[in-house]
């Protein structure tokens, strides 16, 4: 919006002529964005108290956790709202990459909301079922991607780190692929919301990460240079990487250990949805693996703890899972476990840029 109203007045005022640039407009979004949830987040967090939005503890969860039971929940909303009003005061509202983002992002937010809705109403951690949750996640990230891969300027090809003369082109096949990225994300996400934390500083740092990936995706002149894809006109989804490592941190100043609020499946399926698709736009499916890879893991060590169950008659690979929980359980406290995977996440981040230059 305000590139809209501003930008035009730089054919007179040269001082204007700043709001053309992305990077300019990203920097103000991520402080717009921060500034935002940590001037609103405390009013939010008394209004979800006074509306009894609690947060309810699984029964077979680590005991410790029970003491949580109460906290609020559905802090996503807060994040979304400090997100959106964000992209849309400084982005480019013309361009369809940053509408199909803000599109995921929504998309896949209403899905957890409803989950955490009948959560609270229900008073138990039971909310959508599997079906109905995975069914929604497949048609929401459908629709993007049908519309993503008919647009003239991308490619279904899949770009290899380090092997840069090979680019199978997946046709159709794409439409397959890019929905396990973007839904698997979207719920890794989601089982590594378990501390509190501990699943927003990682999001943030894999935010910021593909900040950095996006904004060479769409510039002729450096993707040529490293080469990497080129995605016209995907440079603006930037603005909107720099809105959600600002609401994450703004975020994060409520949810540090002990956290005064959850984010909820809200939160954490917008943003692990958000996060998949962005790298679907840059090119960046596989390198997600390894920006992400604390979130990889974390769904690894579930479905490891439920297959090893199944297949050895009852016996438990890990004392629980995901694998936060394993290491509460072996005497860790919360706070350093939190920590310490943040440090993994940070170095996974740099592992993964490094990719940038390595082809």
């Amino acid at each position: 919006m305000i590139y809209h109203l501003l930008y035009p007045l730089s054919e007179h005022f040269g001082l204007f002529n700043v709001f053309r640039y992305i990077t300019f407009r990203s920097i103000y979004a991520l402080l717009t964005a921060l500034i935002l949830t940590i001037i609103i987040g405390p009013r939010f967090i008394h209004w979800l108290q006074r509306i009894k939005c609690g947060q309810y503890i699984q029964e077979d969860g680590p005991e410790n956790h029970q003491r949580k039971a109460g906290t609020p929940t559905m802090g996503g909303l807060l994040i979304a709202f400090s997100l959106l009003s964000s992209v849309l005061l400084w982005g480019n509202l013309t361009n369809v990459y940053l509408w199909l983002t803000i599109f995921v992002f929504a998309g896949f937010g209403c899905i957890g909301f409803v989950d955490d809705y009948l959560k609270v109403v229900r008073k138990q951690n039971k909310g959508l079922s599997p079906r109905q949750k995975f069914g929604w996640q497949f048609l929401v990230a459908a629709a993007a991607i049908g519309v993503l891969i008919v647009l003239p300027g991308y490619s279904s090809s899949l770009y290899i780190p380090f092997i840069k003369w090979v680019q199978p082109n997946l046709g159709w096949f794409y439409l397959l692929f890019a929905l396990v990225v973007i839904v698997g994300s979207s719920n890794a996400v989601n089982l590594t919301d378990g501390l509190d934390g501990l699943a927003i500083g990682p999001t943030i740092v894999v935010g910021g990460c593909l900040l950095l990936f996006v904004y060479v995706a769409g510039h002729v002149e450096i993707a040529k240079y490293l080469q990497v894809a080129y995605v016209p006109g995907v440079g603006e989804v930037t603005v909107f990487c720099g809105a959600l490592v600002g609401a994450g941190l703004g975020f994060l100043w409520f949810n540090a250990y002990p956290a005064q609020v959850f984010m909820g499946d809200v939160g954490s399926l917008s943003l692990g949805a958000s996060i998949g698709f962005i790298a679907i736009l840059c090119k960046q499916e596989l390198v997600l693996l390894v920006v992400g890879g604390l979130f990889v893991v974390e769904t690894l060590s579930v479905i490891i703890q439920v297959g090893y169950f199944k297949f050895s008659g009852g016996k438990r690979f890990f004392r629980m899972a995901p694998l936060h929980h394993h290491f509460e359980l072996t005497g860790i406290p919360e706070s350093k476990i939190i920590v310490r995977f943040w440090i993994l996440s940070i170095l996974l981040a740099m592992l993964a840029l490094s990719t940038l230059k390595l082809r």
